[in-house]
């Protein structure tokens, strides 16, 4: 009885066994694990360095400046009687400004046209007399003293009348300057005085101020180190000097906006700042419109000549090392990475501007630069090129 009861559990067991190795050979094979550092490298986007040439553009400080500026004064002194033009408006040269009160000046000159006039008669008187009593000496009917006082009197006659003239002119000099007149074109500020104030001759106040803004001034500073390192390299053949005698500039203002027109330098100071170590250098632009106001601080960029050996390289594609040396990946032989120290002082758009550690054909990574370090095997791919689907994984289709 007991081993008839045994037989059926012997029985499930086998029968149990077959149907796992039936399920077994219904799967598919298992793949053989891949071993280590079998994964297939990252793939980077590389740039190819070609030199080109780059205008070499240095970017100053500065601040716009009237091209002229005229502080009014009076030269006379009175009441101001009227002021007949409008703050803020844009003046001609000989403009009327200031009328002072001309009635004391119109009579002083009037009484000098009238000492002109007795001046003119009195010396016809003396000449006359002068002439008839040549006349008289000659046949004995004067004396010699009388007539040479004669002569004396039309000679101080004469000296009298040449300084009324010089009177007259000077009263007409004063009564002139009370017709104030603007000594140029431009805009003129606020007034400090109104009708009714009392000025005084060369008084310290200005009554207002003109100033020229069309063209208007820039004045900048550059580095006097900055400045002889740029003559080196044109010196040297490293850069080449732009086309024209004159150096073009643009300006960007203070909300960092481009200005639209086009300046000039106009010249460079011959002396260095001794505080600053610093030479300033003027350009002139045009200000039609006077967007441009003395004061305002700006950037300009000037353009000194073009390196035709520059390697353009996007901002992406450079870093820093922990010395602060800016650094770019390359990748070289056996498509491994390297590290390449590199010149990249400024910026040409978006773009860096290398001038050293590149040679052209060199391989720069732009994009997929997280993924990889110095001496790592990569997959490099063109910047431009068609980018080739990944590989799917094996076994993907079976699951």
């Amino acid at each position: 009885m007991q081993a008839g009861r045994r037989m059926p559990s012997t029985l499930l067991f086998a029968a149990g066994l077959g149907a796992l190795l039936l399920a077994a050979c219904d799967r598919p094979p298992r793949q053989a694990a891949s071993p280590a550092g079998a994964a297939p490298p990252p793939a980077v986007t590389v740039l190819k360095a070609q030199p080109e040439s780059v205008p070499l553009v240095t970017e100053l400080p500065g601040r716009t400046a009237a091209r002229l500026i005229a502080e009014i004064r009076p030269q006379v002194t009175g009441i101001i009687k009227e002021r007949p033009f409008e703050e803020g408006s844009e003046v001609k040269a000989g403009q009327l400004l200031y009328q002072i009160e001309p009635a004391p000046y119109q009579a002083a000159f009037d009484s000098a046209k009238a000492n002109v006039e007795r001046a003119e008669a009195n010396l016809v008187v003396a000449r006359l007399k002068a002439k008839r009593y040549a006349g008289l000496e000659k046949n004995d009917a004067v004396s010699k003293q009388a007539n040479d006082e004669a002569l004396a009197e039309a000679q101080k006659a004469e000296a009298e009348l040449a300084a009324a003239r010089a009177a007259l002119d000077k009263a007409g000099i004063d009564l002139n300057f009370t017709r104030v007149r603007s000594p140029i074109a431009g805009r003129i500020g606020r007034s400090a005085v109104t009708p009714g104030a009392l000025v005084t001759a060369n008084q310290a106040v200005a009554l207002a101020t003109v100033q020229q803004l069309d063209p208007i001034n820039v004045d900048l500073t550059e580095s006097s180190a900055e400045r002889l390192r740029i003559e080196r390299q044109l010196e040297s053949a490293k850069l080449q000097r732009a086309e024209g005698s004159t150096v073009p500039v643009q300006l960007v203002l203070e909300d960092g906006s481009l200005y639209g027109v086009e300046g000039k330098l106009a010249f460079s100071e011959v002396s260095v700042h001794e505080a600053t170590g610093t030479v300033t250098l003027r350009a002139v632009f045009p200000n039609p419109e006077r967007r441009l106001l003395p004061g305002m601080y700006v950037r300009a960029r000037l353009s000194h000549g073009l390196n035709r050996q520059a390697v353009l390289l996007p901002h992406a594609a450079l870093t820093r090392n922990p010395r602060g040396q800016a650094q770019v990946m390359v990748v070289g032989a056996e498509e491994k990475v390297e590290a390449r120290n590199v010149d990249a002082e400024r910026s040409h758009g978006e773009k860096w501007v290398v001038t050293a550690g590149l040679k052209a054909g060199d391989r720069v990574i732009v994009e997929g630069l997280q993924k990889v370090r110095p001496g790592a095997v990569v997959k490099a791919e063109e910047a431009g090129a068609p980018k080739q689907a990944e590989p799917a994984p094996p076994g993907a289709a079976a699951r």
